[in-house]
């Protein structure tokens, strides 16, 4: 188990999480709009119309609303993912097990799952600072039962739930969550697979190829949202009709629960149903365009940041390996240390 436990680990999990911030950061825009779009019903806005009325009614602002706690959830998730899946890659690999893409899939799998289980609590305090100013409601005070709760940030976030609604209240929505880690699953298959292929005669390692690893990020991420989409689709259409009915019910607030898994299993294949009988096979892709406008390029930069910042830190490393120093080491300790006091800062 020394793989879970090693410098390459944490290299991959650094540069995973840096590479996602990066990412996010550029297409948050698209994310914005992709939002609006997904939980519409049947307008017919298209990507570009929507940001500008965003821009146009509520300032530029507007695009990044939400950023940083985006940012803060993104960050924790993608390193704790990339830390489990490189790890279990390893562990393999010292092994002596060759690497196949069902195994990449079952690693993917295992990653998601971990990854969901232990960050949920950010997500869910993610979506509630991000409608603070937007037009869904807010759980309502305990205290004044007609003011919605409003949040300072993550950390008053995470106090006030785990306070206000329990332990169960942080980790709301896990099962949809759970069934979505299908998607990153595929995506790190198949960009796994063409990477090995691609790259054989360098040990699937992409060294400076840049451009390749572009297309093959944007691939895998394309094949993974066209299988997935319409599983997105439907939960975000059960999240937009949950908050509608929070809000037609006055002051109460939410419940904690979603149901239990039986009834989100059936919420879901109902809402499937419905789509496919009133809009059929193009209503279940609704939105896809700037779907995978927003996340093949979002990924795309993302495989391209991760795998440079790797490149770069292993070639450091080996250097100081070969001269028998750790100053590489100590420099990306203190890196990556200051990489994640940056992010716990924001949580303030």
């Amino acid at each position: 188990m020394s793989g879970l436990f090693s410098w390459s680990t944490l290299v991959h999990a650094t540069a995973g999480a840096a590479g996602s911030v990066t990412a996010m950061t550029t297409f948050f825009p698209l994310d914005t709009a992709r939002t609006r779009l997904q939980v519409a019903g049947d307008s017919r806005e298209s990507t570009f119309s929507i940001l500008k009325r965003l821009v146009e009614t509520e300032g530029w602002g507007a695009l990044y609303h939400g950023l940083q706690p985006v940012l803060i959830s993104l960050c924790v998730s993608n390193f704790v993912y990339f830390y489990t899946f490189n790890g279990i890659k390893l562990v393999l690999k010292r092994r002596d097990i060759a690497a196949t893409p069902a195994k990449d899939l079952l690693t993917a799998i295992v990653a998601g799952i971990t990854n969901v289980l232990l960050t949920t609590p950010l997500w869910v305090c993610n979506m509630r600072i991000r409608l603070q100013g937007g037009s869904a409601t807010l759980p309502r005070s305990p205290t004044s039962p007609r003011t919605p709760v409003q949040y300072s940030g993550m950390l008053d976030a995470l106090r006030r739930i785990t306070s206000e609604e329990g332990l169960t209240g942080l980790w709301s929505g896990t099962l949809p969550s759970l069934l979505l880690v299908s998607n990153p699953a595929i995506q790190f298959m198949v960009y796994e697979a063409l990477k090995r292929r691609v790259f054989a005669d360098q040990d699937g390692r992409p060294g400076s190829a840049s451009f390749q690893v572009f297309l093959i990020g944007a691939l895998a991420k394309a094949a993974a949202t066209f299988l997935t989409y319409p599983l997105q689709l439907a939960q975000a259409r059960l999240r937009s009709q949950r908050r509608r009915s929070e809000r037609s019910g006055g002051g109460a607030r939410p419940s904690r629960s979603l149901g239990s898994p039986r009834e989100i299993l059936y919420n879901l294949v109902t809402c499937l149903r419905d789509v496919f009988r009133d809009s059929g096979v193009a209503g279940l892709y609704k939105g896809i365009e700037v779907k995978l406008v927003q996340t093949v390029s979002m990924a795309a930069l993302m495989f391209v940041t991760y795998e440079k910042i790797a490149d770069v830190v292993f070639f450091l490393l080996k250097s100081d390996a070969s001269k028998g120093t750790a100053g590489s080491q100590l420099f990306f300790l203190i890196w990556a240390t200051y990489f994640v006091l940056g992010a716990i800062n924001k949580f303030r």
